[in-house]
C-alpha cells in the first residue's frame, strides 16, 4: 500500500524540480513572466504557485530568480523593500531597462524556442 503524504510530497517535489530546471534556463538579460515560466516548465496555469514557491527559495540561491515578472513585464516586488530592490540592481546589471516598474518583453522576454538548435 502506498502512503498518498509521501506520493503527494514526490508529485511537489517534481514540480518545484521541473519549475528550478527551466527558471535555471533563463538567460542573462533576459525576463519570463510567472505565468509563462509555470507553462515552459510543464506546470500550466500555475503563476501564482510559482511565486510562492519562488518567495521560498534560500537567500544563497543561485537560481536567477529576479528575471521572473508579473505579466506584461510588471515588476511584482514594491519598491523599496529589500528584494524589490535587488531584483531591480540584478536586472540592471543584466542590461535590462526598467521604466515604470515595468520591463519591455518585447525586448527583454525570453523566447526559448529562438534559442534552441
Amino acid at each position: 500500500m502506498t502512503n498518498p503524504t509521501t506520493e503527494t510530497e514526490s508529485a511537489a517535489q517534481i514540480r518545484r524540480t521541473a519549475l528550478y530546471l527551466t527558471l535555471a534556463q533563463v538567460p542573462e538579460g533576459k525576463v519570463v513572466s510567472y505565468g509563462q515560466l509555470a507553462e515552459l516548465a510543464g506546470l500550466g496555469r500555475a503563476a501564482r504557485w510559482v511565486g510562492r514557491t519562488l518567495s521560498q527559495l534560500p537567500g544563497d540561491t543561485k537560481l536567477p530568480w529576479h528575471r521572473v515578472l508579473g505579466a506584461g513585464g510588471r515588476i511584482s516586488l514594491p519598491v523599496g523593500s529589500p528584494s524589490g530592490d535587488e531584483q531591480r540592481a540584478r536586472l540592471r546589471s543584466e542590461g535590462v531597462s526598467i521604466l515604470n516598474n515595468r520591463v519591455d518583453i518585447q525586448r527583454h522576454g525570453w523566447r526559448p524556442v529562438e534559442h534552441s538548435g
